[in-house]
């Protein structure tokens, strides 16, 4: 028998995914007995203090200990859809219970939005930098994500002429991540206005408007993108991960926003897929409905840990000689950029020598947009305060190390 190795499918040889990538020497090291002050991914109940709330893990014990551990309906349990959609009711948008569907987490939403929208030769035109399977996922169904322009000076505002001058017909999908990871800027009223608009003039063109951060908005200025719009049709993704601290039960939705009717056989397209994969996770849905239905006081006390330690750390970083920082309007990262000549064209360096040397992990900003990206790197400030400044005590003292 042959020894000639199977050639892999070129769609999956060219997946990048940034932020788990960095892991995998990350997981060699700790096997040596390092331990790593891992700063990579948004996972807020691997931190201290944000457990996910009590009474959701109790509704998710119970469905399984009473037996609800079966397939439910493809688009989701009936009563987590109404649940949802009145939740988006309170948003501002007419969500009505048919309009929810209910995923494997956002990212399955996504592939479901590309399968059932793009063909050879479309465009995605999302953000740059982004959240990495914006990219990934279009080449799969022969598309090509081209990005548009934030403003990294201007704390990383949408620059509209870039949007407009890369609108097309081909451009089937506009991207909108709001609040943005990995920067954290949020859009407000006026700016979503400017995307509807643009969106407008193309009419074979759906506003993706990705609010799975939508409760961490620190500015006040978040307005949901569907309850703008009276025409454009919208794609609204959100769940349980980051809000609801839930991560791991990979709950998210996809709810439609059709005021003129136009997305009929999309919708069908929608359907059909989601019909061929069964179902998400029934015992998790069960969780993420008692979340819903539940008290949601215990949110502002997680918001406002997080608050805080987003502004320690914009004082710490703009404090370390290298670093320069804007302040993060929601989410709960920061989008650093790296001054330091030798490693603005090395920001992947960068990361992978500070994991060895001080073993700090981080996200290279490239792995969020190879053009829009480089020379930055994204890191989560979830963990307490202490591991906080533990973290830029190592990273202030591997700058100056390379520096001299």
């Amino acid at each position: 028998m042959s020894r000639e190795q199977i050639p892999v499918a070129k769609r999956a040889a060219s997946i990048e995914y940034a932020i788990r990538d960095v892991v995998v020497p990350a997981t060699a090291l700790e096997a040596q007995g390092h331990e790593i002050i891992k700063l990579n991914i948004g996972d807020p109940i691997a931190y201290p203090g944000l457990p996910t709330p009590k009474h959701m893990v109790d509704a998710y014990v119970n469905a399984l200990q009473t037996g609800n551990n079966g397939y439910s309906p493809s688009y989701g349990l009936p009563d987590l859809r109404a649940a949802i959609a009145q939740d988006e009711r309170r948003k501002g948008w007419p969500a009505k219970q048919d309009d929810i569907y209910v995923c494997h987490g956002v990212t399955e939403a996504l592939q479901v939005i590309f399968a059932a929208t793009l063909e050879e030769g479309d465009i995605v035109l999302a953000p740059g930098p982004h959240y990495p399977p914006y990219l990934a996922y279009p080449q799969m169904f022969g598309a090509t994500t081209l990005e548009y322009k934030l403003k990294p000076d201007d704390d990383w505002k949408l620059d509209f002429d870039d949007i407009e001058s890369k609108m097309s017909d081909d451009v089937k999908l506009l991207v909108l991540i709001n609040p943005n990871n990995p920067c954290g800027a949020v859009a407000g009223k006026d700016e979503i206005f400017r995307i509807l608009s643009i969106a407008r003039k193309w009419p074979n063109c759906i506003v993706i408007a990705d609010e799975i951060y939508d409760g961490l908005d620190f500015t006040g200025e978040h307005r949901s993108v569907a309850s703008l719009s009276p025409d454009v049709p919208v794609f609204v993704l959100n769940g349980v991960s980051k809000v609801y601290y839930a991560p791991g039960w990979r709950i998210g939705y996809l709810g439609i926003h059709d005021p003129k009717g136009r997305l009929v056989s999309i919708r069908d397209g929608i359907e059909r897929l989601l019909r061929s994969r069964l179902c998400a996770s029934t015992p998790a849905q069960m969780g993420y409905l008692a979340g819903l239905d539940g008290d949601r006081s215990w949110m502002k006390s997680y918001s406002d840990k997080i608050k805080r330690q987003r502004d320690l750390c914009v004082k710490r970083i703009n404090s370390i000689e290298g670093l320069e920082v804007q302040s993060s309007g929601g989410a709960f990262y920061m989008f650093i950029k790296l001054t330091d000549e030798q490693w603005q064209q090395n920001d992947k360096d960068f990361v992978l020598k500070l994991l060895h040397e001080e073993h700090v992990l981080v996200v290279h900003g490239s792995g969020f947009s190879p053009d829009l990206g480089g020379g930055h790197f994204r890191l989560v400030y979830l963990p307490d305060v202490d591991i906080l400044n533990e973290a830029f005590n190592r990273i202030e003292r591997f700058l100056l190390r390379h520096r001299t």
